[in-house]
């Protein structure tokens, strides 16, 4: 058969474990010439948690890790009998590369997420924060609005007795 990806089902939070547990059979077997990548997709989110900041690494697909290798009875094996692996996906006994564009898609998107690091902030509605830059820096409001996908919050910033709706990146705001 010849080379191409497939996709294996891990028990969910094994991921990075069967990733290396691979890799060291691959270098151990002499099996580097039809075992090339072990792909776990993921991308790295900030969190901001008590004024401090920390590196997440989120999985993009959890479960989940994308092989690229040739397909024959000695590969098939090596990965069927690996501790935490429940299995190929696809249809029937035999598993079916993933198209080229699939694969292709798979790896923009991490490339894609991972370019953009995501700020996560758990802002909630009707919570005081201050504004940190901007024109509006050093002034206090309440969040009206968090929108997380988009990371952005809308805060209520009283101006001359009046309270005004101004949205925010995550970054530039800070609880009280």
């Amino acid at each position: 058969m010849a080379k191409g990806w497939f996709v294996i089902h891990t028990y969910s939070g094994y991921e990075e474990k069967v990733r290396v547990s691979l890799e060291n059979k691959r270098i151990s077997m002499g099996m580097e010439n039809k075992i090339f990548q072990i792909v776990s997709p993921q991308v790295d989110e900030v969190e901001v948690k008590d004024k401090k900041k920390t590196i997440k690494h989120k999985k993009i697909y959890p479960g989940y890790l994308l092989i690229e290798m040739d397909m024959d009875t000695k590969t098939w094996h090596l990965i069927k009998s690996t501790p935490g692996i429940t299995g190929f996906v696809g249809p029937g006994k035999r598993p079916m590369p993933l198209s080229f564009a699939d694969v292709e898609n798979i790896l923009k998107k991490k490339e894609k997420t991972t370019a953009q690091t995501v700020m996560r902030v758990k802002f909630e509605k009707n919570e005081t924060v201050r504004i940190k830059e901007g024109p509006f820096a050093n002034f206090t409001g309440l969040v009206e609005e968090v929108s997380p996908s988009r990371g952005k919050v809308k805060v209520l910033v009283t101006i001359f007795g009046r309270s005004t709706p101004v949205e925010l990146e995550f970054s530039q705001v800070q609880k009280l």
